[in-house]
């Protein structure tokens, strides 16, 4: 029981980092200051040194309720029995909110009936629990001082008394009916005044912050069925976003397993190419088109950054640093034992070739949605495409990071497609400048090769890469990026054999294991994204109401805050790390096109 179960956490945010909180009240992980800073909290990955902050009643048979203020990140914890109730109030302030750049997290204790005993700790482990610190105390606050200079430090503030315990900070106390308690946990910058001090401050953070989200969430254009689910995915979207950079991470986690106790354990808090690009997708979908000109222009620098050659990474850092060396932090147990426990991704270094075509796919859309874009942007695009008409013909490792070798996959053939159809359509219709007759030829010969040398005879399906049987639910896709009619006859029979081979209930796996070698131990749970691929891909083959029941019942496996992480495991269990932006994108695009055609059917 020293772990609480992955789905049991919630979400908060700042734009420039987040904090997990268990139901029990237990803030287990946070990076500070930044989404890829070193932990501060970690005990999700070693309960004895990870350290986190706790803050609960002390009640006996105690009942947990967890929630979000509605269209906010603002997330209240309940804690129910006979004795009495309490609720505590997570959130970090948002920018806009505050006087100046703090990071401040607030923690508001209440007790709603009854008389109610709290207890507090702060427990913090700087640098992934490799850095000491001293506490240097003050008037309603305590200052918690990393060995390292190079770590910033962080100050605790609250209007309850606090006790030092080592390198703990610790208070018990006891509220009545009505009364509340705060600890504000923020960035200690020794030249700067903190506007906490003043003594209105938790209860202005709390209505600017919620005024915040609720203005951002009125900006949706979405407004059919499962709205207040698209909405908290744009939400959890929204928190994956760098407000400095306009970057997005993959998710916020890192070393949360994919198989409970094996070595599938990674760290996602970097900004891919493919993950950002679907996400600016689904965020253009929704009317959020000036998070998507952010994120064009991070990418309109990464593109001044090509390699001689012409070439992208997969992924950089959310600042756009190019090197993400992976390392393992041997100190930590992981997740209920799962380790190794890395950080950093070797990955970055992978060729996979599917990311130009999601990139392209993002600039055309938001060329056409949102801004036009520039012709420096457009002149880096010719570089890119033209690289992948040299290359698109090679072996690489997908997009499924695969570490057991290069192969020919299909889905990156079918998004090399995608990057110079898209460069085609985009020239055509700005008139720019580009070299159309080779770029042509190249698409066209690239789809004659798919349709003679991965469509499998006898399988009747289109097959994970050139020379297997083998199928792969990332040739979900196919359809959606308009490759092929999702009417088709070789698409619905290659959509059948997905069905027969990949589908659990409502739930898809990428791939099976024992058909599919990726270089790792042990098995994974489904794919969820995978399973809102299948969603669209039976909505527009004209099946709605299988699409609307799969897609239901996939909901249901959200966890009780609308969240959703990787993976689902065999006993429904969340696996990988939470929450992922890609599971919550595909949930937005399969609930806007299946709504859409609902709505068309009924006239």
């Amino acid at each position: 029981m020293n772990y609480q179960p992955i789905e049991d956490y919630g979400v908060i945010g700042d734009l420039h980092t987040v904090a997990l909180v268990g139901r029990t009240g237990s803030i287990d992980f946070m990076c500070f200051p930044s989404f890829d800073s070193p932990t501060v909290f970690a005990a999700l990955l070693d309960h004895a040194k990870g350290g986190r902050f706790e803050l609960a009643p002390v009640l006996d048979g105690v009942r947990h309720r967890q929630m979000y203020l509605p269209d906010s990140n603002i997330l209240l914890t309940r804690f129910l029995s006979q004795d009495g109730v309490g609720e505590i109030s997570d959130f970090m302030v948002v920018e806009d909110t505050s006087e100046a750049h703090w990071h401040d997290l607030v923690r508001r204790a209440k007790a709603v009936r009854g008389e109610v005993r709290f207890r507090m700790v702060c427990d913090p482990r700087f640098d992934y629990g490799r850095c000491g610190h001293r506490i240097e105390t003050g008037a309603d606050e305590v200052r918690f001082i990393p060995d390292d200079p190079a770590i910033p430090s962080m100050r605790l503030r609250s209007d309850t008394p606090l006790t030092i315990q080592g390198g703990t900070v610790v208070a018990e106390f006891t509220l009545r009916a009505g009364e509340t308690a705060h600890f504000i946990l923020e960035e200690a910058p020794e030249d700067r005044e903190s506007p906490s001090t003043a003594p209105d401050y938790v209860t202005r953070a709390f209505k600017g912050t919620l005024n915040f989200w609720r203005d951002w969430t009125a900006r949706s254009t979405y407004r059919g069925r499962w709205r207040e689910t698209v909405n908290r995915s744009a939400l959890a979207l929204k928190l994956l976003t760098s407000r400095k950079y306009g970057s997005i991470v993959a998710s916020p986690t890192f070393g949360l397993p994919e198989t409970m106790g094996g070595e599938r354990n990674w760290d996602y808090r970097y900004t891919w190419i493919r993950d950002a690009s679907f996400t600016i997708y689904g965020l253009i979908r929704l009317g959020y088109t000036e998070e998507a000109g952010a994120f064009m222009k991070w990418i309109e620098a990464r593109c001044e950054e090509l390699r001689p050659d012409g070439a992208l990474q997969i992924m950089y850092g959310i600042d756009g640093r190019h090197t993400l060396t992976e390392q393992t932090l041997h100190h930590f147990e992981g997740y209920r034992g799962s380790s190794p426990v890395r950080i950093g991704n070797g990955a970055y270094g992978q060729l996979q070739l599917d990311i130009y075509g999601e990139l392209m796919d993002s600039v055309y859309l938001y060329d056409k949605y949102g801004d036009p874009i520039s012709h420096d942007l457009w002149t880096n695009l010719v570089r890119l495409i033209d690289w992948v008409t040299a290359n698109w013909m090679r072996k690489d490792e997908g997009i499924w990071e695969v570490r057991g070798g290069p192969q020919e996959f299909l889905y990156s053939r079918l998004m090399c497609w995608v990057a110079i159809d898209r460069g085609i359509r985009l020239a055509g219709k700005r008139s720019f400048p580009a070299p159309l007759d080779r770029w042509y030829k190249v698409r066209d010969t690239i789809h004659a090769e798919i349709f003679r040398d991965f469509w499998h005879e006898g399988r009747k399906a289109f097959v994970q890469f050139k020379g297997s049987n083998r199928l792969d639910a990332a040739n979900l896709l196919m359809p959606l990026v308009k490759f092929i009619s999702p009417k088709d006859p070789r698409w619905l029979s290659t959509l059948r054999a997905i069905e027969e081979e990949l589908v659990d209930d409502s739930l898809v796996y990428r791939y099976t294991a024992e058909a599919a070698y990726d270089g790792l131990n042990g098995e994974e749970g489904t794919f969820t994204m995978c399973s809102f691929w299948l969603v669209e891909c039976l909505a527009r083959s004209g099946d709605l109401d299988k699409a609307r029941f799969r897609f239901e019942k996939t909901l249901g496996y959200a966890n009780h805050l609308g969240l959703f992480g990787e993976e689902v495991g065999k006993s429904g269990e969340h696996l990988g790390n939470f929450p992922q932006a890609f599971t919550h994108l595909a949930l937005i695009s399969a609930a806007t096109d299946l709504d859409r055609r609902l709505t068309q059917r009924r006239g």
